[in-house]
Formats: structure tokens, sequence, C-alpha cells
């Protein structure tokens, strides 16, 4: 398909994330504003670390987040981290859901959750974007540019997120969190990784800024308008802190430089015949709203995003042999590792 409309790819609740929807239906009653029931739920098929359900009730649709079951990390799958950064941000106008209510309490259905609204529109999971017009290619580009600008334009300061994370050194401490992941995580020498372990801690650029950063912001992650080209929401907050925003820059134009991971484009692809813009014209535009002269270093920025992507995958890599993963094509994922990696290096050649 071109295109997807939600609610998309949902289904029965799997056995594994089963809860009491009873439970639920009788929270939603009392803390919900304008319930009326009665609640229907089905499930988001893909590889979410939080589960995330399809609500149906009273004639319409929203969304619920939670932890998946079992024992976890103390830090980890923060869904009420999740509902926070969406409700600071739609409160000042950002497109994300709107944040209905959280749930601390675990007894409901077994974990804390939040609900949202399901925005309607696209999702598009190829970034070359088939079977559009050059002209809508080029304006759902713009329109991914200007909400990952306006978020970079938003002091997280004043919309009460000063302790979303920890202020500057965002490069310093993220390549050291990211090395020790690789590290802790190694199945095989990979000469490209431990280049790049070299690399990087002596490579950051000088200079130092703090916004929210999304972690993981591409296209497939926005729900675009039905019709328009128009970002109507941002989704997938999980790994959302406070961070240098040229990460976030770093990783959306990440699919620029190479054919692996997400947002990858197709090699040799005439971009000016799609209607999609060059890199440096995406990069422009966005120095253009955030008030930028230039930007110095972009491959600093964009190895960076490669390299704790490629951490990522090696940790899948280390989960799937030892046949505790939670994707059942973990193993495969696992082995862009060393693709990526190689890319990143032979990147970070060309730019020292």
């Amino acid at each position: 398909m071109i295109q997807n409309e939600q609610p998309q790819d949902v289904g029965p609740v799997s056995d594994r994330h089963r809860f009491d929807e009873q439970s639920l239906a009788r929270y939603l009653e009392k803390h919900l504003d304008g319930y009326r029931g009665p609640l229907s739920v089905r499930q988001f098929a893909g590889g979410q670390s939080n589960p995330t359900f399809c609500l149906g009730e009273g004639g319409r649709q929203l969304v619920l987040r939670k932890k998946p079951p079992g024992q976890l990390l103390p830090s980890a799958h923060a869904v009420d981290r999740e509902f926070r950064v969406i409700r600071a941000l739609g409160e000042v106008g950002y497109p994300v859901p709107r944040a209905h209510l959280l749930c601390e309490d675990p007894g409901v259905i077994g974990t804390i959750f939040y609900v949202m609204d399901l925005v309607p529109g696209r999702i598009f999971r190829d970034a070359m974007l088939p079977g559009l017009e050059p002209a809508e290619r080029g304006a759902i580009y713009d329109a991914m540019n200007a909400a990952l600008a306006q978020l970079h334009t938003i002091d997280p300061f004043a919309i009460g997120l000063a302790d979303f994370g920890k202020p500057g050194n965002y490069f310093e401490r993220q390549t050291a969190r990211w090395i020790k992941q690789y590290e802790a995580s190694k199945t095989e020498e990979v000469e490209s990784f431990d280049r790049l372990v070299e690399w990087l801690p002596r490579s950051i650029p000088p200079g130092d800024e703090t916004r929210i950063a999304h972690g993981d912001f591409r296209l497939e992650n926005m729900v675009i308008h039905p019709t328009e080209p128009r970002v109507v929401a941002v989704l997938d907050w999980e790994l959302s802190t406070l961070g240098h925003p040229l990460a976030d820059l770093g990783y959306n134009v990440m699919g620029y430089f190479g054919s692996v991971g997400p947002s990858a484009m197709h090699g040799g692809a005439d971009l000016k015949a799609l209607g999609i813009p060059t890199c440096e014209e995406y990069v422009a535009a966005y120095c253009r709203r955030t008030g930028r002269g230039r930007i110095d270093h972009l491959e600093f920025y964009v190895v960076f995003a490669m390299f704790r992507l490629a951490a990522i995958m090696q940790g899948i890599t280390m989960r799937a042999k030892l046949g505790n993963a939670s994707s059942a094509n973990a193993e495969g994922i696992g082995n862009l590792a060393r693709s990526m990696a190689d890319t990143a290096w032979q990147l970070a050649q060309r730019a020292s």
C-alpha cells in the first residue's frame, strides 16, 4: 500500500499483553472526560517496546500506551515521561495527540498507562513516498522539516520540562553511553565499530545547546493530514529527553547518507525528479526556520546517529544470541549493525 490511514495494523490483544478490560472500563468511566462506553480494545501490531492499544468507546477512538509486563529496568519504558512531554507540547500548540490521562496505579490493568487521542491521517513507511506526485512529496518533506524546527524553537524550561533530562554536555554523555552499550553487547570484533569508538569522543564539535530532543524523529513517526501535506501529530516520544537539537537533525537526515536504517533513501535516486529536497536544501530550510546561519560539522551529527543506531542493533544481536530478544526478526535486524557501522566509519573518514 502507498499509505495507511489510522487506525492501522490493529487486531486482537495478544495473550502476552492481555489485561482486565472491565477494570479499565470502570477506571475510564470515573476518570475520562466524556466517557460513554461500551469499551472495545484492540492492539496495534509492530515493534513498539511499549504495547499500544486502540480503544473504542462512545463513537470515538483513543490510544492507550502502557508498560510491557514482566521485570523491567528502572528507567525503561517510561510511559509517564511520554505522557508528560506530549501534554506539555500540546499545551503550546505543537502537533501531538491530545493527552487525556495518566494512570500510575498498576492495580488497574497491571502496569501504569496513559490515554491520548487517536489522530486520523496517513503514516508513510517509505521515505521515498512512492505513488505521490512530486509536488506533494516536496511539501510533505517541508512539513516534516517545519515540525522538527518548531520543536527545537520551544524552550523546555519555559514549558515545565526543566528536569526532563540533564542539560549540557549532551554529546559527551551520549557518546560515552553508547560506546559502553556497544562494548557490553559485542558478539564479534568489528573494525569499523572500534574505529568509531576512538573517533567519536575526539570529534565532538564545540558549543552546546539544550532543547527537547525527540530521539527518533523520522517520517514514519508522524501522522500526515488525510488530504493535505501537513503534520498533524508527531508520535513515539519514548526516547525524548533534554538534548542537543542537532542530534535530532543528524538522525533525521541520516537517510541521505546511507542505505541502511530508518528513512534510508534509495541509492542513486533522482531526488529532483521525485520532488524530494536534497540534503543541502533540507538543512538550509531547517536553518532558516531556526535562525541558524549554517550548520558546521553536520557529518559528525550523522555519524553519531548512525553509531547510536548501530549500537542498538548490536544489542538486538546479543539478545538474539542469548535467546531473549523481543522481536521475531531480532537476529536479522541485529545483522545490520555491521553495515551501519561501516557506513558511519566511511562518513567519519570523509569528515576528518
